[in-house]
This record gives structure tokens, C-alpha cells and sequence, in this order.
């Protein structure tokens, strides 16, 4: 049965998980909770009237809280520059500074680049590249002084670059290009505080069956045998947000590989 382990491996440590309410950043928030960490649960659907997909940060707070491990919900547009800084200032005043920052949240529409609009993709950008990039600048001259911490940016397969020649391409390229960008900036961190106590690295799941994965019918005949349990996922996150910072960063990685590389088990989830 899962459980939450105060001296876990992530003890005391504060961490905030964006794109929480649901799918892979809620069981990524859930990993840290049950290794110790205080974790404030982040994402726009608070209660489940907020989106037509199912999950709420409240709800996933709420279930940290009853296995006995410590959690906040606190609504979150990353498209907005308010809430950005009301994030990180919420989260010191609950918790204390931030040790722990896994940038997962995302929002993408599937449409040509000849009929992108304009408003998606700004606002695609801002949730998946600007808003990683702000909250790390907010948080870093902390981890720099106290000479610890840990960012975790959450990719794609969609990074990668397509056979140009294969055709058949379904509307993915502002997604893509969202997640080349973020792999480059974890990379460049990762070497410009080499050195400082901070662990910089990147990670994609693989295909998940999570709600939104579903909803855009990403799973089909042709993959759905290499469908990967989320659990998988928050394994091999976890892993990377622990451990020797001078050894662990600059990665992109895969869940699949994390987990062979380190002989990882996926837990059960609270």
C-alpha cells in the first residue's frame, strides 16, 4: 500500500509541481510527497467545474495530505505574469524557499502552422517556455545562496526532429518547437550553474495515457503497446531531482531510460 515517508529521500525539501491538477504533474507532485517533500500542487483547475478533463490541484493536495505527507493547492495561469510571481511568493510563505521546481505545465493546440492563430501560439510559448524561464530566474538566486537545488523540465518526443519526408505531419510543430527550446534552456542552465549546488535536467514520458494524451487521440492502434504506466514517469522524475548535482544535470533524458539506468521500481501512488 502506498504510503508517505517523512524521511524520504526529499525530506523537508520544498517543491512546486506546475500542471499538477491531473496526469503526469500530479503523480510527479504525489513522488515528492511521498519521499518528504512539501509540495505546493500548482495548475488553473482548482475545482472540478474549472476544465472539462478531470482532476483539480485541490483534489491531488488532498490526497498527499490524507496519506500524511505535506501539500498545498495554489492556482496557477503561467500564461500570466502576476500569477508567476504570486506562485513563488505563495509558496515561501507556506513552505519556505524553493528547493525543488519541476516545470511541467502545458497547454498545445494541434493545428498547421498556416492556420496557427497568433493568440495560441504566444500563449503556448508562455506557458511552456517563457514561464519556465521566469520561475527559474525567481527561484535560482536562492539555490545559489544556500548552494542546493533542483529544476526539472518536463519535454517531448515532440522535441526531436521529424523525417521531413515521412509527411503526415498532424499540426505538431509549435509544440515541437516549445520543446526543442526547453531542452536548449535546460542545457544552457545546467552549464551556467555548474558548480553551484543546483541540478538542472530535462525529462519526456514517453507516451502516457493521461487525460490529455487521451483527449487528443495521441493513442492509437499502431502505439498502444508502448503505452507506459504514469507511475514510470514520477519514478524516474524523482530520481533526477535528488542525488549528486554535479553528476546529475544537463541530462535530457527518457523515463524509460532513467528507470533501466538506475535499476528503478515504480511506487505505487498515494
Amino acid at each position: 500500500m502506498a504510503e508517505v515517508n517523512r524521511n524520504g529521500v526529499v525530506s523537508g525539501q520544498v517543491a512546486v509541481v506546475t500542471g499538477a491538477s491531473r496526469g503526469i504533474g500530479e503523480a510527479i507532485a504525489k513522488r515528492l510527497a511521498m519521499e518528504g517533500a512539501k509540495v505546493v500542487v500548482s495548475a488553473r483547475t482548482v475545482e472540478a467545474s474549472d476544465h472539462f478533463l478531470p482532476g483539480t490541484i485541490k483534489q491531488c493536495a488532498q490526497d498527499i495530505v490524507d496519506a500524511g505527507g505535506e501539500a498545498a493547492a495554489v492556482r496557477c495561469n503561467l500564461a500570466d505574469a502576476d500569477d508567476r510571481r504570486s506562485l513563488i511568493e505563495e509558496t515561501e510563505r507556506l513552505f519556505g524557499p524553493v528547493d525543488i521546481l519541476v516545470n511541467n505545465a502545458a497547454v498545445t493546440w494541434f493545428i498547421p502552422v498556416t492556420d496557427f492563430p497568433e493568440k495560441r501560439y504566444r500563449t503556448m510559448m508562455d506557458v511552456q517556455v517563457y514561464a519556465p524561464f521566469e520561475l527559474a530566474q525567481m527561484i535560482l538566486p536562492g539555490m545559489i545562496e544556500r548552494g542546493r537545488g533542483w529544476i526539472l523540465n518536463i519535454s517531448s518526443h515532440a522535441a526531436l526532429h521529424p523525417d521531413a519526408k515521412a509527411g503526415g505531419g498532424r499540426g505538431g510543430t509549435v509544440y515541437g518547437m516549445c520543446k526543442a527550446a526547453l531542452e536548449r534552456f535546460t542545457t544552457g542552465l545546467a552549464q551556467e550553474v555548474y558548480g553551484k549546488g543546483i541540478g538542472v535536467n530535462v525529462i519526456s514520458p514517453g507516451l502516457v495515457a493521461t487525460p490529455g494524451v487521451v483527449h487528443h487521440n495521441l493513442i492509437n492502434d499502431t502505439n498502444r503497446d508502448r503505452v507506459t504506466p504514469v507511475e514510470h514517469m514520477a519514478e524516474a522524475c524523482l530520481r533526477l531531482c535528488h542525488g549528486d548535482p554535479a553528476e546529475i544535470t544537463g541530462r535530457i533524458d527518457y523515463a524509460d531510460e532513467v528507470m533501466e539506468e538506475f535499476k528503478l521500481e515504480p511506487a505505487e501512488l498515494v
